[in-house]
């Protein structure tokens, strides 16, 4: 078989894993049950499938087109588009059966109930050790740790934006660290309470693709394709129109604003202050690639954007050292006349 087809079937294979533990996830998540061998209910899921027409790593991919963003919400979005057929009969029956096979999958459950163990630590702030996970959720599949904690950190990170790091190898500790070091947290009520880096990088990600600068309309077909709707409460997220038009703007991450001489009033997103200051153009692609099983390169023109924004950033670091070292050589210049003066 080329390599080519092989590669697109690995990543074929766990995209539908992926689909499969999201389900599994949110059903677990909304009925509160934390129960061994419990099936998973078909409910609309945090991501979907990945475009299989996104280019693998290695492997060419179509041009974009002007601006690079005919193909954004593809890239975006973590949908499945079935080689291109939008048959709904088709993905019925595709997802039904994604789900009958990973109720064969003896990990699949166990993924699906560590990520929620994981969440519910994350929650609470308590301390993330291999032996916790291996009683209270891996259990008899103990030989099987290692593959189910890396597809769950799979799921934290694609969903969530959290990375899950062993913090101390002698005790197997672990912790679970944003990937954007941002404190959504402490501005957000109790009941909201939930990582929303996930959801942060994926807007940046669809203004950033679009040119940046990305119609709200855009903003919710592509978080709709996710399972995320302005007007129906999250899982995750809460109130998610909330959260990206009002939390993470009052936070300077977003930037909201009505459309110029529009009429009846339309907006549109931007990057705000403080997501140009601390976030990186390459981090989001790092990131949407990461998502679609790919490499930044594979998103020429938006790669080679990144790679410009990474250079001004550079010169602006290298800039701003300057200007520090030139201020303290002055002020030490000026003590040492001082002091010269007063002799």
């Amino acid at each position: 078989m080329p390599r080519g087809q092989k590669s697109k079937l690995r990543a074929r294979e766990k995209r539908r894993q992926a689909h499969a533990e999201t389900q599994g996830l949110e059903d677990a998540q909304a009925t509160g049950t934390a129960a061994a061998g419990e099936s998973p209910s078909s409910v609309c899921p945090l991501f979907e499938d990945r475009p299989q027409n996104m280019p693998a790593a290695g492997t060419p991919s179509t041009p974009e087109g002007p601006q690079g963003t005919t193909n954004a919400s593809a890239a975006v979005s973590c949908t499945n588009s079935d080689e291109g057929t939008n048959s709904q009969k088709k993905e019925s029956s595709k997802s039904s059966k994604g789900t009958e096979d990973s109720s064969r999958d003896p990990l699949y459950m166990k993924v699906v109930l560590l990520v929620q163990f994981l969440l519910q630590k994350y929650q609470n702030k308590e301390p993330i050790t291999k032996a916790d996970m291996l009683k209270f959720v891996i259990k008899k599949y103990k030989y099987h740790f290692n593959e189910i904690l890396k597809r769950a950190s799979e799921h934290m990170e694609l969903a969530f934006g959290l990375d899950l790091k062993e913090v101390d190898p002698t005790r197997h500790c672990y912790a679970l660290v944003s990937k954007l070091d941002l404190t959504l947290d402490g501005t957000m009520n109790d009941e909201e309470n939930m990582p929303k880096t996930g959801l942060l990088m994926i807007v940046l990600g669809v203004i950033f693709m679009k040119g940046n600068c990305a119609p709200e309309e855009e903003i919710w077909e592509v978080l709709n394709m996710m399972g995320v709707h302005a007007e129906r409460k999250h899982f995750i997220y809460g109130d998610p129109k909330k959260v990206i038009t009002e939390d993470l703007v009052q936070l300077k991450y977003l930037e909201y604003r009505q459309v110029a001489n529009s009429d009846p009033p339309r907006y549109e997103f931007l990057w705000g202050p403080r997501a140009h200051d601390e976030i990186s153009k390459m981090k989001i692609l790092e990131f949407l690639a990461k998502v679609h099983d790919t490499v930044p390169s594979a998103f020429p023109s938006w790669y080679e954007e990144a790679l410009r924004d990474e250079e001004e950033r550079a010169q602006a670091r290298m800039a701003a050292r300057a200007h520090t070292a030139a201020m303290a050589s002055a002020r030490s210049r000026a003590t040492a006349s001082n002091v010269s003066q007063a002799k």
